[in-house]
């Protein structure tokens, strides 16, 4: 089943970010953006953190987590 296909339902993914990669827990299309709240397509996700376990919409809202929360969590 594809994005194409009649009936079928976007899902939101459970990921465990890692350096540079990530693992799918729960499968899914998307995730949503920890600061946001916008949904993510996987194939659009760029920016997590791996401290805090949360990924951001684009470099501008990873940049504001990163001055509001630092790099720890």
């Amino acid at each position: 089943m594809n994005i194409f296909d009649k009936g079928f339902t976007p899902a939101e993914a459970t990921l465990r970010y890692r350096d540079g990669d990530y693992d799918v827990l729960k499968a899914g299309t998307f995730v949503r953006c920890a600061i946001t709240g916008r949904p993510i397509p996987l194939d659009e996700l760029f920016y997590w953190s791996v401290d805090r376990q949360e990924p951001y919409a684009d470099a501008a809202t990873a940049l504001a987590a990163f001055e509001r929360f630092g790099r720890g969590s």
